[in-house]
């Protein structure tokens, strides 16, 4: 009984800890046409996974940070590029750019989380 108990315990304090280690931007999240992508940690950063439609299992790019901002690659699949990127968090809304020149110009979306 105290054996199952102290099991129970340390369990619940594993969960607590990874839920509470892992970053804004991990999660599914909902593109405003309604495809799904995925951001999950690979590798000391966080890539995204489509999830839905036409380039589904495709990645759309990975990106480092933490926190509310991170910064990397983005793949806009249906043009064959791939682009400087960045991303914020703020609530659950994930604004998702990519970018020439430099940064420059950007053009990003609104996803919501899942």
């Amino acid at each position: 009984m105290i054996r199952s108990i102290a099991l129970s315990l340390v369990a619940g304090i594993a969960f607590t800890g990874t839920a509470a280690a892992a970053e804004p931007i991990v999660g599914t999240w909902k593109r405003p046409n309604g495809t799904l992508i995925r951001y999950a940690a690979s590798g000391g950063q966080f890539c995204g996974t489509v999830l839905t439609g036409e380039y589904k299992n495709q990645s759309i790019g990975c990106m480092k940070g933490s926190g509310a901002s991170y910064e990397g690659k983005v793949n806009k699949l249906d043009e064959g590029k791939t682009y400087k990127g960045k991303a914020t968090v703020n609530g659950n809304t994930l604004s998702l750019a990519g970018c020439v020149m430099g940064g420059l110009i950007c053009k990003s979306e609104d996803l919501k989380r899942q």
